[in-house]
Parts: C-alpha cells; sequence; structure tokens
C-alpha cells in the first residue's frame, strides 16, 4: 500500500498550526484528552484515548510478539495512523514514527531519542524526518513520567505545545491502572502528541524493567 509523503510541520495548515501527522488533528481550542493504560490482550492494545465525553479517539495496538518493540495508533473507526517502532541498536534509545503501517523510510514522521544516556528525569528530543542533521530538535520534552507531568516544549523555546496531568477518579484506583490527562494547545497535532506519549510509556517501562 502507498502512502503520501510524510509532510512538514506546517504543509496543508492555516499558519501558526503544527501539524505533524495532519491538519485533521489540529483544533483552533485546546484538546483535552483522557489516557487509560491497561493490561494488553491479544484483542486490544494497552492504551484508549478518549474525549472528556467519554468518546474513544485513539487505540494503541501492538504485536505480542514484540510487545516493546512495536506499537500502532489507531483512530475509533481501526485505521491505522502510525507506526512507531523502536530502533535497535542504539544508545539513546531512539524511537522512529512512520505513516499508516509503513516502517519504510520514505514513510518517516518523525525520530526520538533521549537528550542523554543517564537520567533522571524525563528528557527526550524530537527530530521531524526532514531534520536529518539534528543539531536542534524540532520539539522536546521534558518532566516526570512517574507523576505524570511531562510538558512537551516546541524545539528549545519554552513554547508548551501540550502538557500532562493525573487525572485520579474512582475508575483509575478500582482498575488499578494509569488514567491522566492530556492538554494540547490550540492548532497542536493531537495525534502527534499521544504518539509521544505512547513512546514515553515505552521507554520508561523498559527502566523500570531493567
Amino acid at each position: 500500500m502507498a502512502y503520501p509523503p510524510a509532510p512538514s510541520a506546517f504543509a496543508s495548515a492555516p499558519p501558526n498550526t503544527i501539524a505533524v501527522i495532519g491538519p485533521q488533528y489540529c483544533a483552533p481550542y485546546p484538546v483535552d484528552l483522557s489516557v487509560v493504560e491497561k493490561v494488553m490482550s491479544i484483542s486490544d492494545g494497552n492504551f484508549v484515548v478518549a474525549d472528556m465525553q467519554g468518546n474513544v479517539v485513539f487505540k494503541v495496538k501492538g504485536s505480542l510478539l514484540t510487545l516493546r518493540d512495536r506499537r500502532v495508533l489507531i483512530d475509533a473507526a481501526g485505521n491505522p495512523i502510525v507506526t512507531l517502532r523502536r530502533k535497535i541498536m542504539t544508545a539513546h534509545d531512539r524511537w522512529q514514527a512512520f505513516r499508516g503501517e509503513s516502517t519504510e523510510e520514505k514513510d518517516l514522521i518523525f525520530q526520538l531519542k533521549r537528550s542523554s544516556l543517564i537520567q533522571f528525569k524525563t528528557k527526550l528530543d524530537v527530530f521531524l524526518a526532514n531534520n536529518t542533521k539534528e543539531e536542534v530538535c524540532d520539539f522536546k520534552i521534558k518532566g516526570s513520567w512517574l507523576e505524570r507531568s511531562c510538558i512537551v516544549y516546541a524545539g528549545e523555546s519554552d513554547t508548551i505545545v501540550a502538557q500532562m496531568h493525573k487525572k485520579h477518579t474512582v475508575q483509575s484506583v478500582l482498575i488499578g491502572k494509569d488514567n491522566f490527562m492530556v492538554t494540547v494547545y490550540p492548532n497542536v497535532d493531537y495525534a502527534f502528541i499521544v504518539a509521544l506519549i505512547v513512546i514515553l510509556d515505552e521507554i520508561n517501562e523498559d527502566g523500570k524493567e531493567g
């Protein structure tokens, strides 16, 4: 299956819009999403992302054969949007995001890696596909994953494009898994932000296990 070429962060979108995966995921107002982590099963993923009305917006699926190496972000209708894959044999825990179900270089959207090898707090750099030199990151993630308080910044600036915050509910206590919120700022691609959160979860699960 052929996929359209990955757009730049501002392609086919109004000015000041950050459309990494697609402009259809950019809203002119803040978007609040609820992220529920759960135990992975064969039929379902380990993430469900819903809006404030409880409507499922995204799910995350993975292969049980490669639990930590690949995830696919799908929309509510089950269409694959992005494939997230760990790049093996890299020191900085690098992940790559591809359009649809592709893992071909031509469909690369962005890459993410740790800012440094040893970290006590989360600090990750995100590079869009056309940023091949990687001298300056396009986005940066900082904060504490343990406290679910990570913030996504535009490049090396102090401009916030999204931030996470913990949500304590009766349901989250009962099911014993994390339930947290992410606020995506206006005109920022919320599918892209969810993809970053999925990778964050994988990186931190590995750190916890190892």
